[in-house]
């Protein structure tokens, strides 16, 4: 393999993970561990507990990438990444998502608790099986129900800091909660024809746009 060809894998094994979207989810967990106690929080779980959230979130990307390659390949917005170009075959995905997936658990068990662990990896699936396979392209209110495993960071990260489940963390969970469909749906306005290409229910192709763009401003006020 030449070296321009080990770069491109590489930056093919990168955008599996959706970076741009694990970095927020990296930054809403560190906020969480922020604010779990006066202070800074003990240097050694901040960053275990921020590596093994990051890793399983990026688990739970390529997860994604694997079960929804047939969808990319319908979307002008998704048509170029890397499973429905080929510039990866599906088993390699799999390995990879296993591999860093299994790597955030040990982090997170081994360096941080067994809670944080838990709630981690309750989150992973539900983003990566009940969201993707299920939800997703089942109902149009995919985005409101799957949505707890987007905001679930915050609360990950007060976890790893102190070990419980505090009522100011569900509270930052809550926030996330309801900010996230609206947000998804004023994409789903945009790109609407593509989600009916790919046979995916967004609220925008099965309500239409007007209605989409009604439950957006109530979830906004």
């Amino acid at each position: 393999m030449t070296n321009a060809q080990s770069t491109l894998s590489w930056k093919n094994y990168l955008e599996l993970c959706k970076p741009k979207v694990v970095l927020l989810i990296i930054f809403t967990a560190i906020v969480g561990m922020l604010l779990a106690v006066p202070g800074m929080p003990p240097l050694d779980l901040a960053i275990y507990g921020t590596l093994g959230i990051g890793l399983a979130s990026s688990s739970a990307a390529a997860i994604n990438h694997f079960i929804d390659q047939k969808a990319d390949a319908e979307m002008a917005r998704t048509q170029n990444r890397p499973l429905p170009t080929g510039d990866l075959n599906s088993r390699n995905v799999l390995i990879f998502a296993g591999i860093i997936g299994l790597l955030a658990m040990i982090i997170l068990v081994v360096f941080v608790n067994t809670l944080t662990a838990v709630l981690t990896f309750i989150s992973l699936m539900g983003y990566a099986i009940v969201y993707t396979v299920y939800l997703k392209h089942m109902t149009p209110q995919n985005i409101v129900i799957g949505g707890a495993a987007g905001a679930a960071p915050p609360v990950l990260g007060w976890c790893a800091i102190t070990g419980e489940i505090h009522p100011h963390a569900l509270l930052l969970f809550l926030i996330i909660f309801v900010w996230t469909p609206p947000h998804f749906w004023a994409l789903a306005v945009a790109k609407r024809e593509e989600y009916a290409k790919a046979g995916i229910p967004m609220l925008p192709v099965t309500h239409g746009a007007k209605f989409t763009r009604l439950q957006i401003l109530l979830y906004t006020v």
